[in-house]
Formats: C-alpha cells, sequence, structure tokens
C-alpha cells in the first residue's frame, strides 16, 4: 500500500471501493479494517480523536503523531540497520541490556531503548520507545523498534502469530555430528540456581532449529532459527546437547577465546506492518565472534 507522509498524516488514495459510495466514511473504516488491515483497536483511537478524514480522492490518517519517548535520551552512537517511517532496527552491542530493570539509577547503564531515544531526539524525532522484541545483554543482534502505534499493534500480533523470524549463529563446543536438528525441549527455571534455567518436562514449550554451517577445531558454527521465545533457550538447548556455546561459562561453555556467549542475531526478517513488503535485515558479526572464528579455523 502507498501512501505520502505529510507531517503527522499519511495519506491514501482508497479508489472507487470508497470514494463512490453514499456513506464515504462508512466505506472508508470497511476499507481500513478489510483491504488496509488497519486494527481495529487504532480504527477506535483515530475516530476518537479526529484522526480520520476523506478529503477528494485521499484518505487522511493520523498515523505519526508526537509521542513522548517514555525514556530519558542518552546519546549512544548506534549501527542503524534499517528505518523508515514505521519501523526502526538497530544493531544490539554486546553487553547493552533492551530496557531499564531499575538497576542504572544506581550504575548509570545506558539501556538500549534509552539510546533509541537519544538517536530519535538528534533526529527531531518526537516518537515513543517500542521495542518489538528482546535479546540478552550479552547477545548481539537485530532488534525491532517501532515507530508509531500503528506498527506496534501490528508487529505485536506478527510476534504473537510466529511471524517474525529470527536467525542466529552460534559457536559451540565440539563437533556437532548431525547436520541438521529440531530441538523440542521444555525450558523452566532451574531451582537451584536464580539466573540459569534448564530443560524440564515441567517447563515451556520451546522449539529451536539447528543447522551445521561448519566444523572447525572441536568447535562448530551453526546457525539457528527461533520457533519459540524462552529466557536463554538456545543457550539451554545447546548446552543440553552437550555442545554449550563458547564464552557461555552460565551453561558449561569455557571462556576461551572470547568473554561472553559466542552468540550473534544475524538475520532478521518479517512483513512491513503498513506495505506487507518482506524485510530481511541482516547485521554483521561483532569483532569478538570475528577473532573466535580465526582462531578456530582448521
Amino acid at each position: 500500500m502507498n501512501y505520502k507522509k505529510r507531517g503527522d498524516w499519511a495519506e491514501l488514495m482508497p479508489g472507487k471501493k470508497v470514494l463512490s459510495q453514499d456513506d464515504r466514511s462508512m466505506a472508508a473504516e470497511k476499507w481500513l479494517l478489510e483491504e488496509l488491515g488497519m486494527p481495529e483497536k487504532l480504527l477506535n483511537e483515530l475516530k476518537a480523536n479526529n484522526g480520520i478524514q476523506l478529503a477528494g480522492d485521499r484518505l487522511r490518517l493520523a498515523l505519526f503523531p508526537s509521542a513522548p519517548y517514555g525514556i530519558v535520551p542518552r546519546y549512544v552512537e548506534l549501527d542503524v540497520l534499517h528505518e523508515d517511517d514505521f519501523c526502526l532496527v538497530v544493531n544490539k552491542p554486546v553487553g547493552m541490556p533492551i530496557h531499564p530493570d531499575g538497576s542504572e539509577r544506581q550504575d548509570g547503564t545506558v539501556t538500549l531503548d534509552h539510546a533509541v531515544a537519544g538517536y530519535y531526539q538528534v533526529s527531531g524525532l518526537e516518537i515513543a520507545v517500542k521495542h518489538i522484541h528482546r535479546l540478552d545483554v550479552d547477545t548481539s543482534g537485530p532488534v525491532l523498534y517501532a515507530k508509531n502505534r500503528y506498527a506496534e499493534l501490528k508487529l505485536n500480533a506478527m510476534m504473537q502469530l510466529k511471524q517474525i523470524e529470527r536467525k542466529y549463529v552460534a559457536i559451540v563446543h565440539g563437533v556437532v555430528a548431525q547436520n541438521k536438528e529440531k530441538i523440542d525441549l521444555p525450558i523452566g527455571k532451574d531451582r537451584h540456581h536464580k539466573q540459569r534455567r534448564r530443560v524440564s518436562p515441567t517447563g515451556q514449550h520451546a522449539v529451536t532449529h539447528m543447522e551445521t554451517s561448519e566444523r572447525l577445531r572441536e568447535a562448530t558454527v551453526v546457525r539457528l532459527r527461533l520457533e519459540t521465545g524462552r529466557t536463554h533457550q538456545i543457550r539451554v538447548h545447546l548446552s543440553h546437547l552437550e555442545h554449550p556455546l563458547f564464552g557461555d561459562t552460565l551453561y558449561c561453555g569455557l571462556s576461551e577465546g572470547i568473554r561472553r556467549q559466542a552468540l550473534h542475531g544475524e538475520e532478521l526478517s518479517f512483513k512491513h506492518p503498513f506495505t506487507g513488503e518482506l524485510l530481511t535485515v541482516t547485521a554483521p558479526w561483532p569483532q569478538d565472534m570475528i577473532d573466535l572464528y580465526d582462531s578456530l579455523k582448521v
């Protein structure tokens, strides 16, 4: 669906399906729900705030109003992988949390949410900071943000329906024998360790798809796709298979050649929330994983 952005408004040309009807307002609402796929919740919000206008052959929607960041902006240089009027994808660096947990009030920790607010501010944008998914603090890779209410509702629905595909690359201990494997093992909390998770018959359903990419010296590069998104899912599943990630000391990996788990979000694929175009965003390997890989090459 094509549109033109004019300030707070998106202008569309819905055509005869709307314009030729006696009750154009009713026809426009039906078109927005059925043709555009607008969430009904947002349609009601726009109607309540006079955010839908018909002007000649154009339908105007107030999709881009200013909104408070919701978090204090902090400027940190960001690696922006993709940006448009609806979506922002940034490459999260190693060691940076996605969002505040309270501790940053004491130690000044800058989270990715803080940094995105800072990016919006220096770009002259007033946009609420809304991440759609998360990564562990020591996992690098692409993180998707919604830049308006429309995108937030659509992308959150996609996450619930598992329509946002996340692919990872990891370097694990040992030579993985199989080329492909579907790891379908439930994950629960570890009663003996507050931070750990473990494979448990009473845990939550968890599925990871693994494919061997390259066998190294007593190590393997594997690529993984998440079907579910449990805490530490990849780390728990790989450790259970006796192929823990390099650097993942919490799950029996050794800190050889890298100071954190050798896990990187390599690719993010999703349909654009407004146009429906399939977007695939890739993130380059961080230097510490490149160095580890080079040291393990046969």
